[in-house]
C-alpha cells in the first residue's frame, strides 16, 4: 500500500444517520516515516475539518506510537489508522513486531526515553494494545473525545 492511500475514506456506521470516517496508510519503520505520519494525520484532520485541541493532540499521538513502533519493534512498516465516530476519533497503529507483554506505561521515564506513553495516556480519555487478530504484529490506540460541533 502506497503512503498515504486511503484504503477506506468513510464507511457507513450500522446505527441510522450516523456516518463513521476511516482512514488507514502505511509506511516504512524508519525514523523519518514518523514526520511523514504526522503530515498525512494533519491533513486528512483538516479534510475532516477535526481541528483546535483533539487535532493537536491526534497528530502528537501519532507521532509518539508510530516512534514506538519504529523505535521498539523489529517492523518493516508500520499501519496507521484514523477513526472518527460515536463522539470519539480513535487512533491506531500497527506494527509488525513482538514485543512481549506490548507496551508498557512508565512513570518513571528517563530524560531521553519513555515519555511518549505518558504522554498518549495524557492527551487521550483511553488507551491500550492488543495482538493483531491474524498474529501480525500489535496495534496499540487511544481515543480522544471531541465536541458536538467539530465535524466527525
Amino acid at each position: 500500500m502506497a503512503p498515504g492511500s486511503a484504503l477506506i475514506s468513510r464507511l457507513a456506521d450500522l446505527s441510522p444517520g450516523t456516518e463513521a470516517l476511516r482512514y488507514c496508510f502505511a509506511l516504512p519503520a524508519q525514523p523519518e516515516s514518523v514526520a511523514g505520519a504526522r503530515q498525512l494525520t494533519r491533513a486528512r484532520l483538516a479534510q475532516w475539518r477535526l481541528g483546535g485541541d483533539t487535532h493537536d493532540a491526534a497528530v502528537l499521538i501519532v507521532s509518539e506510537l508510530v516512534t514506538n513502533a519504529v523505535v521498539h519493534t523489529a517492523s518493516a512498516r508500520v499501519l496507521c489508522e484514523l477513526r472518527c465516530d460515536g463522539g470519539h476519533l480513535r487512533v491506531s497503529v500497527q506494527d509488525q513486531g513482538h514485543q512481549p507483554g506490548g507496551p508498557r506505561l512508565s512513570r518513571t521515564a528517563d530524560d531521553e526515553h519513555g515519555r511518549g506513553l505518558l504522554l498518549v495516556d495524557s492527551m487521550s480519555s483511553s488507551w491500550g494494545s492488543h495482538d493483531a487478530g491474524d498474529a501480525s504484529g500489535r496495534i496499540v490506540w487511544a481515543e480522544l473525545p471531541f465536541r458536538r460541533e467539530q465535524a466527525c
